[in-house]
């Protein structure tokens, strides 16, 4: 293999981790904003959850949920 092909070989060795490096940091970046994604659904229905809770409760304190 002359200094030529050694060169081409490298650059292309080169070029692949570069390239799974970005594609395993795309990966990431996605899991990280699938899992926010996740935790900001459940913390609404939470909120939701206790605001139905609160609603109901100011319903019987005034009667109106007979």
């Amino acid at each position: 293999m002359d200094k030529s092909q050694k060169a081409e070989y490298n650059a292309g060795q080169i070029a692949g981790q570069t390239q799974e490096k970005a594609s395993n940091l795309v990966e990431k970046a996605q899991d990280k904003a699938q899992s926010a994604k996740d935790s900001m659904q459940e913390g609404g229905q939470q909120m939701k959850a206790k605001a139905q809770g609160a609603a109901e409760g100011a319903k019987d304190a005034v009667g109106a949920n007979k």
